[in-house]
């Protein structure tokens, strides 16, 4: 049996800042002694990879955060956005890195959901350095409506 066709709600979601971010990340470690040595606010955070998938009826986000302790994760809804959030420490003060590869400091993710999603509707667990958020429903719930666009009148 074929799989199942549908739009994909979701197409674009990770879009070109997140990228652009997540470029600039790659670029600040030859500008640093040390990789993601610099203080990171959120505007400059990085961006944990993130996989979205469809598993039966919901929306399954998965975000790689392996070296993040849990009380240090935080997730959030609001107006119908999903931001992922937190930080990844340092060891210890005195030990002297030869080599880090992985980003520290804070790391942001925001989701566009679908409309009508709830608190109620969402599910987050968090093991193995992998975080997984399921929203239940969502998955093939209606995209962005698109709005054609007509000759403007001159007044």
């Amino acid at each position: 049996m074929a799989p199942r066709k549908f739009n994909n709600p979701f197409h674009g979601v990770v879009d070109m800042i997140t990228e652009m971010n997540r470029m600039s990340d790659s670029l600040s470690s030859f500008e640093t002694s040390q990789a993601g040595e610099r203080e990171r606010g959120f505007s400059d955070a990085w961006s944990p990879p993130t996989d979205i998938l469809a598993r039966g009826n919901d929306l399954v986000i998965r975000c790689e955060i392996s070296g993040v302790f849990e009380e240090d994760v935080a997730v959030n809804l609001n107006h119908g956005v999903l931001t992922i959030s937190g930080e990844r420490r340092r060891d210890e003060e005195d030990v002297v890195y030869y080599s880090a590869e992985r980003f520290m400091g804070t790391f942001r993710r925001e989701i566009s959901l679908p409309d009508k999603v709830q608190e109620e509707d969402i599910e987050a667990g968090y093991g193995e350095g992998l975080l997984e958020i399921v929203v239940h429903g969502a998955a093939y719930q209606r995209g962005p409506a698109q709005i054609s666009i007509t000759r403007r009148q001159r007044r």
